[in-house]
């Protein structure tokens, strides 16, 4: 597939839903993509001509696991720094919200360069937006990630089982 502007993280969003496939078939998890809300303005038949986005989409994907709800946005990048400009504020905002009522959350990085997938605290990005604001870089290098979020790795049969970094934070906050 050819490499553009729109189709940049399809590869990435693709190992995602095969990963949230298996975790359902498996009974492990029920996580899904949503979709982002679309206005048709013209169509033909059954080919849509033109649309506009109805609204600010939250995040990618949002689900259930061990009875807990789960969010998560998933970002896919070239090069070895995470720019800020990648996540919206209202995605934060929505992540942050979510958090506060409960839910487990984070941000899935894949550095195509590398080739490695990184789960991301919230606070990791909060942090480097506050940052941000008061001056300081607009961006993430992924030796950040490398210190402060987990790499994720092939597991139980998933090709990307994020979910095993999951389990290994909620024992972080069950054993303080």
């Amino acid at each position: 597939m050819k490499q553009t502007q729109g189709n940049r993280g399809m590869g990435f969003e693709n190992l995602v839903n095969t990963a949230n496939l298996q975790y359902k078939n498996k009974g492990i998890a029920l996580i899904s993509k949503r979709p982002t809300p679309v206005k048709v303005l013209q169509s033909k038949g059954t080919n849509i001509q033109k649309a506009v986005w109805e609204a600010k989409s939250s995040v990618d994907y949002s689900g259930v696991y061990n009875g807990k709800a789960v969010e998560f946005e998933a970002k896919s990048i070239s090069g070895k720094r995470f720019d800020l400009k990648n996540i919206h504020d209202h995605q934060i905002q929505h992540l942050k919200n979510a958090e506060q009522h409960g839910a487990t959350v984070f941000l899935l990085i894949d550095f195509r360069d590398t080739r490695e997938v990184f789960f991301t605290p919230l606070s990791l990005i909060t942090l480097a937006a506050k940052n941000a604001a008061q001056g300081g870089r607009k961006s993430i290098p992924i030796d950040d990630f490398q210190i402060y979020a987990d790499l994720v790795r092939q597991g139980r049969g998933v090709p990307l089982d994020y979910l095993a970094v999951v389990d290994k934070h909620a024992e972080k906050v069950s054993s303080l």
